[in-house]
């Protein structure tokens, strides 16, 4: 066991705020990358309930805090707080980190780029110019395809067993995209591509798990990610037909327990490359690790941390 911390004056905080929070696995991570690093800081699980988060927020200001990770169900409401938030967070419509600096307060979300390094981390090229499905229309999915926007696919479908929720995200983010894009002409590519710019020309469409167009979808995309925690009992059954599956198409599944999801034993039975969730975890807390020490995280040991 190692030498535990010692906290002093000089320590400085960082932590995660949610309600509940006592199940959130960050503070594990986050203090096992701080220590390796040698850096004296501390991350704190704060229990913060609906009513109380402009007063948390007032309050991690006047004591310093550096950072704050946000996750359910305060993503959304945080934002009028903020001084300002990243491209992908707007268009998002969510933020899970804050930076505190000279008494302002920087929004971001970081799962979008971290599903991106996460799967440059096994060894898988993002599918620019290539065709994407994704599997779920919740908050996760709503990240994840706008990292695939920016980072240049041809086209994603959203398909979702609740129909209007994926016609409606894939109309919302066309139009909060397509409106940037007019009034820009451009818009900044997530930072794992060197900040290039160019045009976006994504197209995006939402249908229904039961549309006769996904065969043909999930035959030829490039890249279907589960965004659902349907995989993660095995007991139940998949989100759509595996004989559907090429060897071609790169199967990544967001949900990281198990490691092996259902959806994921299918496809490596079927030959395809595939990619875990906890990869995302890790890179989207390693984000967030480097935006508020200076300090780029071992991600091993984050990843260790985990398991």
């Amino acid at each position: 066991m190692g030498k535990p911390h010692t906290i002093t004056g000089h320590t400085r905080i960082v932590g995660v705020i949610g309600s509940p929070i006592a199940h959130s696995r960050s503070p594990q991570m986050h203090n096992a990358a701080l220590a390796k690093a040698g850096l004296d800081f501390i991350y704190v699980p704060f229990h913060v309930p609906v009513d109380t988060l402009e007063d948390a927020i007032n309050g991690f200001l006047a004591i310093n805090i550096v950072g704050i990770n946000v996750t359910l169900p305060h993503k959304q409401s945080v934002i009028p707080f903020l001084t300002s938030i990243s491209r992908e967070a707007e268009l998002i419509g969510a933020v899970n980190t804050l930076t505190f600096t000279d008494g302002k307060i920087h929004g971001e979300n970081t799962d979008a780029p971290g599903f991106l390094r996460a799967m440059e981390e096994t060894g898988v090229s993002i599918p620019i110019g290539e065709d994407v499905v994704v599997l779920g229309a919740g908050g996760s999915a709503r990240a994840i395809v706008v990292a695939l926007v920016l980072a240049g696919v041809r086209s994603v479908i959203i398909a979702n067993r609740t129909v209007s929720k994926a016609v409606t995200l894939a109309e919302e983010l066309t139009n909060k995209i397509g409106l940037q894009t007019d009034e820009e002409n451009s818009l900044q590519k997530s930072d794992s591509d060197q900040g290039r710019k160019e045009k976006i020309k994504t197209e995006l469409t939402g249908m229904g798990l039961e549309d006769s167009r996904l065969k043909d979808a999930v035959e030829h995309c490039s890249l279907l990610v589960n965004t659902s925690t349907s995989s993660m009992d095995t007991s139940h059954p998949l989100l759509i037909d595996p004989n559907w599956l090429q060897p071609s198409t790169t199967v990544y599944d967001i949900v990281y327990t198990p490691p092996m999801t259902s959806l994921l034993i299918m496809a490596a039975d079927k030959q395809c490359p595939i990619v875990g969730g906890l990869g995302m975890l890790v890179h989207q807390g390693a984000i967030a690790f480097e935006r508020w020490t200076g300090v780029k995280p071992c991600v091993d040991t984050m990843r260790d941390a985990l398991s």
